[in-house]
């Protein structure tokens, strides 16, 4: 089989048309990420998945599958809470808390193993300062020690499943007000200040973590040329050699305002792959990525390729096996009475 590689796209509806066949087969393109427009059912979706692996048989499949807000699939999966929802059972019985919050990510994963997607980009890792609506309920708490407590129990929960991991948006989104899908947040602190409270969370799960995906954030005290997910200094020096990670680092949509300032999107790209990226975004643009895929110019270095491996499905599930399970039908009751 192929090795994956370094884009990842997205399709504009239900069924993939001649054009996206094309572009699919476009050597460059290791990755599709669905969003809610191409979802009707659990049906359509296998339907969908089996399609898309018979132009390219090693592709990456993701979505956004978090809960609350942000949970593309809906009709025919179990609904999540947002995050945050967890918190007060958390606080009152800690222990039913994690095993709830545990099961959750298992049911989750399964789910969406079970129709052939290989990963959701998640869990989000940021702490809520209460300053940013784009991060809000999404994150599990405003105390660094609860998202640690609260994360790690999601995350065993799709190992246990056998999802991969994605840690997001690194060093931290909920420090800033403004949202990255619009513009460039600024957070004008000091690496210190960071290192003490949102990288924490990071730092303490980074073992369960397969993936990070940076956050369109500029942190001038730290690096004043770019922002995260372009800066070689936040992703190789820090990322990599100081708190030493070996996996995956997605970028963020380079389609979002947060990397309008870098220039181009092929120049986006690039930038953000030789920062240490292993695979880049270029979502709800089509022109973007015909861009990207068409002008890219970049070597493909064999430890991304064996990183990105490390992001498919590595169980199989059997849809009717899972919806007999006492687990998956206690957990659904369980999340129905969390949220009302």
């Amino acid at each position: 089989m192929n090795m994956p590689a370094p884009v990842m796209v997205d399709i504009q509806s239900t069924v993939l048309n001649d054009e996206e066949r094309i572009l699919l087969t476009h050597p460059q393109v290791g990755g599709l990420i669905l969003f809610s427009r191409n979802y009707e059912s659990p049906e359509q979706v296998r339907a969908l998945c089996t399609s898309i692996r018979s132009v390219k048989p090693e592709i990456l499949i993701a979505v956004d599958q978090e809960g609350g807000r942000v949970q593309r699939f809906q009709a025919g999966f179990t609904r999540l809470p947002a995050m945050q929802q967890f918190l007060p059972l958390y606080r009152k019985n800690s222990q039913a808390a994690l095993k709830l919050v545990q099961d959750s990510a298992w049911l989750m994963a399964s789910e969406l193993l079970d129709v052939g997607i290989d990963f959701s980009f998640g869990p989000v890792l940021d702490i809520d300062d209460h300053k940013c609506s784009v991060i809000a309920d999404r994150s599990f708490s405003p105390q660094a020690s609860e998202v640690v407590a609260l994360a790690g129990a999601w995350l065993k929960g799709m190992h246990e499943a056998g999802m991969a991991t994605t840690g997001k948006h690194f060093p931290g989104h909920g420090g800033v007000s403004v949202d990255s899908h619009l513009q460039l947040p600024i957070d004008e602190r000091e690496f210190t200040e960071i290192a003490e409270r949102d990288l924490l969370p990071f730092a303490a799960l980074l073992e369960q973590l397969d993936a990070i995906m940076p956050a369109h954030i500029l942190f001038p005290k730290v690096d004043q040329h770019h922002s995260v997910g372009f800066s070689g200094y936040w992703l190789q020096t820090i990322l990599r050699e100081d708190m030493g990670f070996h996996g995956v680092i997605f970028s963020d949509d380079l389609s979002m305002e947060g990397a309008a300032s870098v220039g181009s999107f092929t120049q986006r790209a690039e930038l953000a792959l030789k920062a240490g990226c292993d695979m880049v975004l270029v979502c709800n643009n089509q022109s973007a990525a015909r861009e990207v895929l068409d002008s890219l110019n970049v070597q493909q270095l064999s430890p991304s390729n064996e990183r990105l491996q490390a992001m498919r499905a590595r169980k199989s599930v059997d849809g009717k096996e899972l919806n007999q399970s006492s687990r998956w039908r206690l957990t659904q009751q369980l999340l129905r009475n969390l949220t009302g």
